[in-house]
C-alpha cells in the first residue's frame, strides 16, 4: 500500500471540504467556490486518501458528513486561518489585492449597504468576489466556523471572541399607501389597523415587533412575509400599515408615505434600530480585514448622511 504523505495536504482541499460540509452538497459547494463538480470531487478524493475516511455518506438525495469529518472541521478552519495569517504578512496593498469575501446580512442591510460597498471596494482592488448569505437569527457559530467574514445585523451575537462596532442608527416608521388611506393619527388608530410585517424563514420576528409585544401592544398582523422586499406588493392599494426602517423610504418603500409610529413618548426607544458590523476576534488585527471594515464604515456613513 502506498503511504500517503501528510504534506500533500493543501489549503484548497480544506476549503472545498468545508464548503461541501457547510452546503451539504457537492453541486452547491462547486457553485460557491466557482469550480466544476469534478474538481470538487477530485479534491475530496485526495483528502479522503490523506485522512483515511470517506468524509461524506449518501443520505436520501443528499449527503451527510461522517463523524470524523465533523471532528476535522474545526481543525480545518484553524489550519486555513493559520495559512491566511502566514501568507498575509503585516501589510496590505489594496491595488494588488485579490479579495474573496462572504458577508452575512438580511435583505435590509444587504440592499442598503452592499451594492455601494461592492462598487467602492472593487474600484480600489485588483479583484473582488463577494458572496452574500442571509444572517437570519445571527449566531456566534457563523463567525466561529468561518461561514462569513463579516456580519451586518441589528442584533449582534455575543461571545468573548466576537467583536462588534456600530455602523449606523436608524428607526422604524409607519408606511402606508396615501392613495387609499390617511396616516394613523393616534395610538388607537395605529393599533386598530391591520398590519404587514416581516418574519424570517427561521421564524425570527423583527426586533421592533418583539419590543411591542413585550410592552403590551397588540396589533392585528394580517400578512407576514420573509423579507422587506415582499411588503410593497401587499401594502399598495390597501388600508394596511407596515412598520419598517426609515432608510427604506428611498429604496424598496419608495412611493409610499410614512409617518412616526404614534405610540406616545416611548415610541422613540421602541422604534430605535441600530446596525452593527460583527466579526471574529481572529481577524481583529488582520490588515486586509481592517481595511475592509473601514470601507464598510465609510459606506454606512454615506447612506445615513
Amino acid at each position: 500500500m502506498n503511504k500517503i504523505d501528510h504534506l500533500a495536504l493543501d489549503g484548497h482541499a480544506l476549503e472545498l471540504f468545508l464548503a461541501v460540509l457547510e452546503e451539504g452538497s457537492v453541486t452547491a459547494a462547486a457553485t460557491r467556490l466557482g469550480l466544476t463538480q469534478s474538481a470538487v470531487s477530485h479534491g475530496l478524493n485526495k483528502l479522503r486518501r490523506i485522512v483515511g475516511d470517506p468524509l461524506f455518506a449518501k443520505s436520501g438525495r443528499g449527503i451527510v458528513a461522517t463523524a470524523h469529518a465533523q471532528a476535522l472541521a474545526t481543525k480545518a478552519r484553524t489550519l486555513i486561518d493559520e495559512m491566511r495569517s502566514f501568507a498575509g504578512g503585516v501589510t496590505f496593498e489594496p491595488a494588488s489585492a485579490q479579495l474573496s469575501l462572504t458577508i452575512a446580512a438580511n435583505d435590509f442591510q444587504r440592499d442598503l449597504l452592499l451594492p455601494g460597498f461592492f462598487g467602492h471596494v472593487a474600484a480600489q482592488v485588483k479583484s473582488l468576489n463577494l458572496r452574500v448569505i442571509p444572517s437570519q437569527s445571527p449566531s456566534p457559530a457563523m463567525l466561529r466556523e468561518n461561514r462569513c467574514d463579516l456580519m451586518i445585523t441589528p442584533l449582534p451575537p455575543s461571545g468573548v471572541d466576537i467583536v462588534q462596532k456600530r455602523l449606523l442608527s436608524d428607526h422604524y416608521v409607519c408606511y402606508y399607501d396615501a392613495t387609499t388611506r390617511a396616516a394613523p393619527a393616534s395610538r388607537d388608530g395605529y393599533l386598530a389597523a391591520r398590519h404587514i410585517t416581516v418574519v424570517y424563514t427561521d421564524n425570527e420576528r423583527l426586533d421592533f415587533d418583539r419590543r411591542l409585544a413585550a410592552n403590551g401592544f397588540h396589533r392585528d398582523i394580517a400578512i407576514s412575509v420573509p423579507s422587506f422586499s415582499g411588503v410593497p406588493a401587499f401594502l399598495r392599494g390597501s388600508q394596511m400599515l407596515a412598520s419598517m426602517p426609515s432608510l427604506l423610504a428611498s429604496g424598496v418603500m419608495g412611493g409610499f408615505a410614512h409617518t412616526r409610529i404614534p405610540l406616545a413618548s416611548r415610541t422613540r426607544t421602541l422604534a430605535e434600530l441600530p446596525m452593527f458590523m460583527v466579526w471574529h476576534q481572529r481577524y481583529q488585527k488582520d490588515p486586509a480585514h481592517r481595511w475592509i471594515r473601514t470601507q464598510l464604515e465609510f459606506m454606512a456613513a454615506t447612506v445615513s448622511a
